[in-house]
């Protein structure tokens, strides 16, 4: 079902999500959590502790043995947490529980081991990014990769200074520790063989960041999205909309308008999340690491995609447009070849502006001339703004829509990889999916632009250019029946 020539790769984050907030305290002791994070249906786990994790697929290295079976004690803990899951009254109730036994002396304590022994052990890989390295050499010795997604949000009450002021700000730490992940990956890749000559070929430890982690209160990213939407509020694109170059134009001024949804201090905050940006983006350049926006609550996601947007100009440029001077013949010689993107932006699938704004997104880095990098998903946010300028709610209320519009932007975007010869802008994209037909369309859209060829006995084979710019994506701890079937048919 996977191409054998894909390079595997699974994402490893750290974070905690707000349904986790009796252990933030633990959190910020070790605030490296590497999460896993749980399908939504999963809610009970994703109350607990959640993260996130992906699977991509490359040619095996010639030393890269069988893979080790899966233990007993594994296979034991995997069939208790799912099964927990699967009880929906469980799930609905997880939230209150974990507050009321984390409340209680001792219990407490039980919670948190418990905890540890099930939902951790399942979704998560390590207390920290360097505590999560075993895990990821057994990942690369099964010719899988690794994203680091550090994506703890920061606490209201500790942001309103609620807590000691005489600690760095916890925004800060956040970007510290997103900067440390960098490090760890780049560490670590620096330490495996190159497969290839391609730039930044092989390099299958990535980076996750979460802006609205990056702020001491997200209500900034709230008030700007308020703004962008305004205005765009003529736009035929359904909520929230796409980006325009000039979003961002008010972070430029001293005061914001008197009808702005901006405060003084919001316009301050953005500014220094722009800075901060600026320096994670050029530590993981200098490092050859990559990284992936995630996706946000919608209210946020207008500013998140205005940002990114940003980002990807400055960051995605392509280097070899320096010799579009040149004769269009010399030009294709002289060109160096287009590294894969730097920054990686999400498509959500569930949103129905998304075949617009995949549209938009490779005429904007065409024009533009940078490299369009994108992660697309069909999950949906538990939570979704509506707007009243619209009769049409902004999300499709069929799955099978969903899937649809999942499979339309996998075929146009591994299209776009297919136009990008190599010598001009490209194109790179993550599908994360634990649907085993959208694997299935993603590799036929594969071999039907060239990209790929059969092998007979259900194997496919990815050339190098493609396999550096596509990759397939399973949440880890999630999907390893998916993952596992896609890995034996390789």
């Amino acid at each position: 079902m996977l191409a054998h020539s894909f390079k595997r790769q699974v994402l490893v984050s750290s974070s905690h999500t707000r349904c986790c907030r009796g252990f933030q305290a633990a959190a910020t002791r070790s605030p490296r959590t590497l999460k896993i994070s749980a399908a939504s249906s999963g809610a009970l786990a994703a109350s607990l502790m959640a993260g996130l994790g992906y699977s991509f697929y490359a040619d095996p290295s010639p030393s890269l043995g069988e893979r080790v079976p899966t233990p007993l004690s594994k296979l034991v803990t995997s069939y208790v947490v799912y099964s927990m899951c699967s009880i929906p009254g469980l799930v609905e109730a997880s939230p209150a529980l974990l507050a009321f036994c984390t409340s209680i002396p001792g219990l407490r304590q039980l919670t948190e081991a418990f905890v540890r022994a099930t939902f951790f052990t399942q979704f998560v890989g390590g207390d920290t990014a360097h505590a999560c390295l075993p895990l990821i050499r057994q990942l690369r010795a099964e010719n899988k990769g690794a994203l680091f997604a550090y994506s703890v949000e920061v606490d209201a009450k500790e942001a309103a200074g609620g807590a000691s002021s005489t600690r760095e700000p916890v925004h800060k730490r956040v970007m510290q520790e997103m900067i440390r992940s960098i490090d760890a990956a780049a560490d670590f890749e620096d330490s495996q063989p190159r497969a290839n000559g391609i730039p930044g070929s092989g390099r299958r430890t990535w980076v996750a960041i979460k802006l609205s982690a990056l702020l001491p209160n997200s209500a900034a990213l709230l008030h700007l999205s308020a703004h962008i939407s305004s205005l765009h509020v003529d736009d035929t694109i359904l909520f929230p909309g796409c980006p325009h170059g000039d979003d961002l134009a008010i972070l430029h001024l001293t005061e914001p308008p008197s009808d702005s949804h901006l405060s003084t201090q919001d316009l301050a905050d953005l500014r220094e999340l722009h800075k901060d940006l600026i320096r994670i983006c050029t530590r993981a350049r200098a490092r050859n690491v990559r990284l992936i926006v995630d996706a946000e609550h919608s209210w946020y996601q207008p500013a998140v995609d205005a940002i990114s947007l940003t980002m990807m100009r400055e960051f995605n440029k392509d280097p070899s447009s320096l010799f579009d001077w040149t004769p269009r013949s010399f030009s294709r010689l002289l060109r160096p070849a287009s590294p894969p993107p730097l920054i990686y932006v999400t498509f959500q699938a569930y949103l129905r502006r998304t075949p617009e704004y995949v549209s938009r997104s490779l005429q904007d880095a065409a024009s533009h001339k940078y490299a369009l990098g994108s992660s697309s998903s069909a999950s949906e946010s538990p939570s979704l703004a509506l707007t009243t300028n619209s009769s049409w709610p902004p999300v499709f209320t069929k799955k099978t829509d969903t899937d649809r519009c999942y499979e339309a932007a996998a075929v146009e975007l591994v299209r776009a990889v297919a136009n990008a010869d190599g010598r001009g802008p490209s194109v790179g994209v993550l599908f994360g999916s634990h649907n085993a037909k959208s694997c299935d369309k993603v590799l036929d859209a594969l071999i039907s632009v060239g990209l790929a060829t059969h092998e007979g006995d259900g194997i496919v084979r990815v050339g190098d250019h493609a396999a550096e710019r596509v990759s397939l994506a399973q949440l880890y701890g999630v999907s390893i029946c998916l993952g596992d079937c896609v890995g034996g048919k390789c």
